[in-house]
């Protein structure tokens, strides 16, 4: 485990995953909460959170591309998966497990 946060792409892999996380619950229950049942305070907690936890994906991703090397496709792959639903479990699958050695 400590292992995982002391590398970049061990950071990278735990950020995307909570990204991931998050992006879901926005999606699939706190945006129906809000404009179904207008219930809005979870929202925006989770909102805050994933905006946060969005941040520090580019960031990481940003990072690794020049720590590892990668190439531009790789680069834009890893970051257009933060904006499709489960792309960061994807990512994490195909790009960051390749590059961790698991």
């Amino acid at each position: 485990m400590k292992k995982m946060f002391s590398t970049t792409i061990g950071q990278l892999r735990t950020v995307a995953f909570m990204e991931g996380i998050s992006f879901l619950l926005l999606l699939f229950v706190t945006m129906p909460l809000k404009y179904l049942i207008h219930i809005e305070g979870p929202n925006q907690y989770v909102g805050m959170a994933h905006g946060f936890l969005f941040l520090a994906y580019i960031a990481l991703v940003i990072f690794a591309k020049f720590k590892y090397k990668w190439s531009i496709l790789t680069t834009l792959g890893a970051l257009a998966a933060s904006v499709i639903p489960f792309g960061t479990f994807y990512a994490d699958d195909k790009i960051f497990a390749l590059e961790s050695g698991d």
